[in-house]
């Protein structure tokens, strides 16, 4: 359905793989700003302060041409770690989701081919363990309308089983409502036989 999309539920376990005395630690954030990946980076370089890498790739968005994403080696070999984490965030078709893999050096060295097969297989590891969630892709409109047409107003709202973010009742109303995207050009229609109620997408 072009109206679904998958994320992670929660923050995920730590997660383990070991090669050649290297030890890779791998987590899973849910999030939804720059900010929220901040603090997800904080709290594990504090986790892991005496560790030499902290690789990590995140993305946020829905819409294919709104995609924001990022993927930082930390100090590896580039293309080894970050696009590595990247490429398996696509693979599992999540997005809102930041992956966190901190690496031990063992003593040994891993070359190009180990480290990207290490960070990949961490990466598995974590979205494996990770509770996989669909969501739906919602559109939010906003019905601006004067107190007399509230009856009309709120039976569409039930019929139709729309969600209410918000609502300010006073002489001229507005409720905020959401439904999810496929389901919104049915909405326009119930509006429209009511030609003195407003409705707006925001």
């Amino acid at each position: 359905m072009e109206d679904i999309y998958k994320t992670i539920a929660a923050p995920t376990n730590e997660v383990l793989f070991k090669d050649k005395g290297s030890k890779f630690f791998g987590y899973g954030f849910p999030i939804e700003s720059e900010e929220d990946i901040k603090e997800a980076l904080e709290e594990i370089k504090t986790k892991h302060s005496s560790a030499r890498h902290h690789c990590y790739a995140w993305q946020i968005g829905i819409d294919q041409d709104k995609l924001q994403y990022r993927a930082n080696d930390d100090g590896e070999p580039s293309n080894t770690a970050g696009m590595p984490i990247y490429g398996q965030i696509q693979s599992y078709d999540v997005t809102d989701v930041l992956i966190i893999v901190v690496r031990y050096f063992g003593g040994v060295k891993l070359g190009v081919g180990g480290l990207i097969n290490a960070y990949r297989t961490t990466v598995q590891l974590c979205l494996d363990e990770a509770s996989i969630v669909e969501k739906t892709i919602d559109t939010h409109f906003l019905i601006s309308f004067e107190y007399k047409h509230m009856n009309n107003v709120m039976r569409i709202i039930k019929e139709k089983n729309l969600s209410i973010e918000s609502q300010k009742m006073e002489l001229s109303c507005e409720i905020t409502v959401s439904i999810r995207k496929s389901k919104s050009e049915e909405i326009e229609k119930a509006f429209e036989q009511y030609y003195e109620v407003e409705l707006s997408i925001l």
